[in-house]
């Protein structure tokens, strides 16, 4: 057999193995979860009374199943060891979250399930013969849905993505119409579905692969803000939820989780965390876990810059300004984006993404790759270097540019220059800093100076 048709067969026997491991581990462990809740005294309930009104239907039984089926075809769907093991790593996940969670926080379903008699009662029988009404937030049937319908939802196009979406959609209500579960779990296993695909992305490095706590004293400053944040949210969403806001309060939890884990992007994990990838595109998990975030700087990023809106020329035809929204970057034969935080929506083939975190000095080997991606594009066309604001970590890239390209003789000229086409550029002591160690080490990649997470 030679290695090219030996790389096309799809890992059958190892999708095997991995149904062989998980299919046992799931039953083992839900059943021990319940088992511990059924045998306390106090395993409370956390129902809105609106939830009365969710009506039985006994025919979703059927969709409520089928995410076993689809379970077990997810790990041979996978085209090669990689794609498997990185489906295995997230069912397994799903698996440890939800269950930790049913064991530190069990919860219990209070609704009177109506009487079902035919097939669909069997199928809720067969169910109940292993499924009792103590694992419930985060919903495991939600965490699952979310990791296999990213996984079928990659390999399908067409008319069959959107008979997936419907059935997959159906699936998610099912958790209701069965009275399986109350409203709190769906949201809470939207949650951890997403965290499970956060955590093992394809098409970039996993986020915790180059983790290590930051050097720079500001990332910790910002990250110190963005946990104390995460904090309030957390609060306001348990104490505001008994009050007048009701259960409307706790959607906080999800800014709460999105701050949480912007400071651990800059605490540990760096632009990384952001899961930008080449296409300019952050990861739908990320954009989902980090939406209310994301909401911020994006509405921040227009405030600050509307009476300013458009790029300027710096020279030869490289630009400055903030990250363009869809439809606005038509001109430019390229764009050097190093914005973490926000997605390039009109991305092309060609464009260079460079992430470095926002309101920190970019690394001398960072300040490095960003100007060799501006030298590489400029011969081709009209170059766009873009952050969120235009105002620092691209005004930084562009100054590096015209110091490596030998269009400024110093720090001093090339910051000059920048601020001739944009004088409200910020570029502070740390910055010039990063500018100097990068014009008196040219060979900063070689020499190993400067990190991601410095």
């Amino acid at each position: 057999m030679t290695d090219a048709v030996a790389a096309t067969r799809r890992p059958w026997g190892r999708a095997a193995l991995w149904l062989l491991v998980l299919g046992p581990l799931f039953f083992a462990t839900y059943g021990y979860a319940n088992a511990l809740a059924a045998a306390r005294a106090d395993v409370p309930s956390l129902a809105f009374g609106w939830e009365r009104a969710i009506p039985f239907w006994a025919w979703t039984i059927v969709p409520y199943w089928s995410i076993d089926l689809f379970y077990g075809i997810s790990l041979f769907v996978c085209r090669d060891r990689r794609e498997l093991d990185t489906q295995g790593l997230r069912l397994l996940t799903a698996q440890a979250v939800a269950v930790g969670c049913f064991l530190l926080w069990p919860l219990r379903y209070s609704f009177v399930r109506p009487h079902t008699d035919g097939v669909f009662g069997w199928l809720f029988d067969v169910l109940l013969g292993f499924d009792k009404p103590y694992n419930q937030a985060p919903s495991l049937h939600i965490v699952l849905l979310i990791v296999l319908w990213v996984r079928f939802a990659h390999h399908l196009r067409g008319g069959w993505r959107w008979l997936l979406h419907g059935w997959f959609a159906l699936i998610g209500v099912s958790v209701l119409t069965t009275f399986q579960h109350h409203f709190v779990d769906i949201p809470t296993g939207l949650l951890a579905g997403w965290l499970c695909v956060w955590l093992w992305p394809e098409r970039i490095r996993a986020p915790w692969r180059e983790a290590a706590p930051a050097r720079d004293p500001k990332r910790w400053t910002l990250a110190a803000l963005y946990a104390a944040a995460a904090a309030v949210c957390a609060w306001a969403a348990g104490t505001l939820s008994v009050g007048a806001f009701g259960g409307w309060a706790l959607w906080l939890w999800w800014p709460a989780a999105s701050l949480a884990l912007v400071a651990l992007n800059y605490a540990l994990l760096g632009p990384l965390g952001f899961q930008k990838r080449d296409d300019g595109r952050l990861s739908v998990a990320a954009r989902w876990l980090l939406a209310p975030y994301l909401l911020g700087a994006w509405i921040n990023s227009r405030l600050w810059t509307r009476r300013a809106p458009q790029p300027v020329p710096v020279i030869d035809g490289v630009w400055l300004g903030r990250i363009p929204a869809r439809g606005q970057r038509a001109r430019f034969a390229a764009v050097v984006d190093v914005c973490a935080e926000l997605s390039l929506m009109d991305a092309r083939e060609g464009d260079a993404v460079r992430p470095m975190l926002d309101l920190v000095a970019p690394t001398p080997v960072q300040l490095l790759d960003a100007a060799d991606a501006i030298a590489a594009r400029q011969a081709r066309g009209e170059v766009l270097v873009c952050c969120a604001l235009g105002y620092s970590r691209s005004a930084a890239a562009v100054a590096a540019w015209l110091l490596r390209s030998g269009r400024a003789a110093g720090v001093d000229e090339a910051v000059a220059i920048v601020r001739s086409a944009r004088p409200t550029v910020v570029l502070r002591a740390p910055h010039l800093r990063a500018l100097q160690a990068l014009a008196a080490a040219p060979a900063l990649a070689a020499a190993g100076l400067g990190t991601q997470n410095a």
